[in-house]
Order: structure tokens, then sequence, then C-alpha cells
């Protein structure tokens, strides 16, 4: 798929200020190309966009329908908890879905309920062994790693996947973390063979926490559905939190819950529609 094919149809959408350009592939539509990619997410020559989500036909019994993760910079994501919300309305507006539903990810499957005027997405148990994160030159689960990284020292941090990896540092405040340069320094280390999502986390009670996230291939966004989660279970597991909380972002209020470490965490928040457009 290229941008001189046929006119392109798109709806721009986001979730908490996360915002995608939405492309419908279902039949036998290739998926764009990194080129493709950069072009819709570039804001000022572009869409703008932070990533491209394709709505595709199911490979699985019983699923409405697949969906896979472009980031602005053309390379694949594994998991959106943001962008699955946001196709879950797309699919309802569409007229094939209801409040009850199983889409598919390139993580997995997600039970999907309407909850209010949001979604709430069953995200999967969080992953804590190294090797499935992955970070490497790691052997035993820490829930909390103290490792050298070049460029900022030795910094301390909580790690897990969602899907895909992240890295949580626990911070006094939000506002005043240095995002931009700890975030690439960690997404360059070689702890991480896939690079990371970052996240900052402040805890501010027991059922709320601020957050920050400079993700993989995006840079900082409004907002981490699965970033969300990951922070959740990082410091529920070392008590810094309960199992039920809010996170704020930048670009509005996630909740998640984690029952038990053998259960799926699961997220609710909005998803908003933007505009319609044609490329």
């Amino acid at each position: 798929m290229s941008r001189t094919a046929s006119p392109l149809r798109f709806t721009k959408m986001h979730g908490a200020g996360n915002d995608f350009v939405v492309l419908d592939l279902r039949g036998e539509v290739p998926p764009p190309d990194a080129a493709l990619c950069r072009a819709l997410a570039d804001r000022h020559t572009g869409v703008g966009c932070d990533q491209i989500l394709t709505v595709e036909t199911p490979r699985v019994a019983g699923v409405l329908a697949r969906y896979r993760i472009w980031n602005a910079d053309g390379s694949a994501s594994q998991q959106c908890g943001n962008g699955a919300r946001c196709v879950a309305a797309w699919l309802v507006r569409d007229g094939v879905g209801g409040d009850d539903f199983v889409l598919e990810s390139p993580a997995g499957l997600h039970r999907v309920t309407r909850e209010g005027a949001g979604y709430r997405i069953a995200m999967g148990v969080p992953e804590f062994l190294p090797a499935r994160i992955p970070m490497a030159g790691v052997d035993a689960v820490q829930p909390l790693y103290t490792l050298p990284v070049d460029g900022v020292g030795t910094l301390a941090f909580g790690a897990a996947s969602m899907g895909n990896p992240h890295a949580v540092i626990e911070v006094d405040d939000v506002d005043v973390a240095d995002v931009a340069r700890i975030g690439r320094a960690l997404q360059a280390s070689s702890w991480f063979p896939e690079s990371v999502n970052v996240g900052f986390a402040q805890v501010v009670a027991d059922d709320r926490i601020r957050l920050r996230v400079f993700e993989r291939g995006v840079g900082e966004t409004l907002a981490c559905g699965s970033g969300a989660c990951a922070a959740v279970a990082v410091l529920a597991r070392r008590g810094r939190t309960g199992r039920s909380v809010a996170v704020s972002l930048p670009g509005g209020t996630l909740h998640i819950d984690w029952p038990a470490d053998d259960v799926a965490l699961s997220m609710a928040g909005p998803a908003a529609f933007v505009f319609e457009g044609e490329l």
C-alpha cells in the first residue's frame, strides 16, 4: 500500500489523548508500509498520530476482528491498550460490535466490555520473567532492578511485559522527571534488546498514581494504556499501590484492576472519534 494508490480512507481517534489513525483493512488489503506509516503520523504534513491501527479480518473463530499497531516511525508494536478501546468503539460504530466481544491483537486475545461511555479491555496477565520481557543479562525476577545505563548512571526500575516491554521508574514528581533523556537512554540500553517503553510513575495514594510514558518508536505520548497496566503491575507487586488504581496521565485517566497475580489485568477508559478523512 502506498500514498500513490487509490484514495485511503481513515478515521482519526484518541484514547485519553493517545491518538491514532485507524485504517479498515478487512479482506485481503495489505498493511501499510513504513513509509506510509511515517507519512500518516507526521503532524505537519500528514494526519498526525502516535500510532496507526489496522482493523483486519480475524484469524481465530469467535473473534470479532483482528487489529495491528504500527508506531509513528513505521515499526510494528505488539500491544496498545488505548488503541484496543478505539478499535472497539470503531467496530461498534460500524455496527458489528456489541457490549461484549473479543478482539485479536499481536499479543493475543482480549475480551472487551462496554463500561459507561468507554470500554474495559482484558489485557492479560503481566509477565515478569526477564527472558519474556525481554531483558538481557538478567536471569532472576527482581521487584527492582538497579543497573548501569549509559548516559544516565545507575538506574533503579521495575520491568514487566504486557505483550510489549515496559520499564517503570518511580519518581517523586512526574512534572520534573527527565523523561526524554532517561527514556532514550533505557531504550538504547543493551538491557532491552527489543527496546522498551519507559514509564515514570508518582504514587499519590494507594488507589492513584500519576504517570508519563516515553514510548519506543514514538516518544512521549499523552497516554499509554499498556504502560498504565505495567506501572500498576510493577508497583502493586512491590506493595506501593493496591490492586485497583486510577492512573492519571497527561491526556486523561485510565482505571486499572488486577485482582491477583495470576489473573488477567483489565483497563477501562474513554475512546473518542476526532474526524474522518481521505488521503
